[in-house]
């Protein structure tokens, strides 16, 4: 609705992962160069944890978009199915098809296409989001499918992302073999206080239509300051805060983002996201 009233091309505060959008922080920055290692260097297992809404899903995309063809990337958004059928999910993702879906003929099938690419000198690399809500039993299938190696390399990456809830799972004594397969851990941290105004210029700046102009969008250093206090720096609270701000400035018929309008839109947030 205010698209035009801003002169935006699109919603700069969407909630939804776009690589596009994607903002390189401090410790976004840091979990990127522990990907790069852990695959670069075929390590085998690494994990990525974080709170809710700190950009985790956004940074598996973007960093998936900047590879070369010399890396095959298989991402699984949503690991709630069987053993199986997640097995399943991860072969047809990198594009190879069985004439039998048992276990032991998608492994047979996974481990030869591992092989092939290898001899490429490609890099197989599998992303599992949401990977707090993988099971016992299938965070064992993953370590089995980490055992997929030649004498000097692995030759399937596995990256597991997730709240840090799933770092509580994998200190499980029975995930004791797992654990001890994971050379790259890192912990996503919100945005710094410091970094919000630059956050919110960033996705402002990729939505505008023309260059900047007088009646570009200013948010007041005090409303920079208010969207820290009720967010702590969540970049997916911040959009939501922001998008409100936004309508409400619209209505307001206003350019101008203060502490005010903040206010009331992140009390209208937690009112909403405490009574669901």
């Amino acid at each position: 609705m205010y698209h035009d009233f801003y002169q935006l091309k699109e919603n700069p505060f969407n909630v939804t992962a776009d690589p596009e959008f994607f903002f390189l922080s401090k410790s976004h920055s840091e979990a990127i160069s522990n990907l790069e290692y852990g695959i670069n260097q075929r390590k085998g297992i690494l994990v990525i944890t974080g709170e809710v809404g700190t950009g985790k899903t956004t940074l598996c995309r973007k960093y998936i978009k900047q590879f070369n063809n010399n890396i095959k990337f298989a991402l699984v958004l949503n690991p709630k199915f069987s053993e199986l059928q997640l097995l399943q999910i991860i072969v047809q993702d990198l594009g190879l098809s069985t004439k039998q879906k048992n276990k032991f003929s998608l492994i047979q099938a996974l481990n030869d296409f591992l092989i092939s690419e290898s001899n490429k000198g490609n890099n197989i690399v599998l992303i599992i989001d949401e990977a707090q809500n993988l099971t016992i039993k299938q965070l064992e299938q993953i370590r089995l499918l980490s055992n997929l190696e030649t004498e000097k390399e692995k030759l399937l990456q596995i990256v597991l992302v997730g709240q840090p809830e799933l770092y509580d799972k994998l200190q499980l004594p029975v995930l004791r073999q797992l654990r001890q397969r994971i050379v790259v851990y890192y912990h996503l941290q919100p945005l710094e206080k410091s970094t919000i105004k630059n956050y919110i210029d960033h996705r402002l700046a990729k939505a505008y239509v023309h260059t900047r102009t007088q009646r570009d969008l200013i948010f007041t250093e005090q409303a920079i300051e208010t969207i820290y206090h009720f967010t702590q720096g969540s970049p997916r609270t911040i959009n939501i805060v922001c998008d409100r701000a936004l309508m409400a400035g619209f209505v307001a018929e206003t350019h101008l983002i203060d502490h005010y309008i903040i206010e009331n839109c992140a009390k209208e947030v937690m009112y909403f996201e405490h009574n669901l």
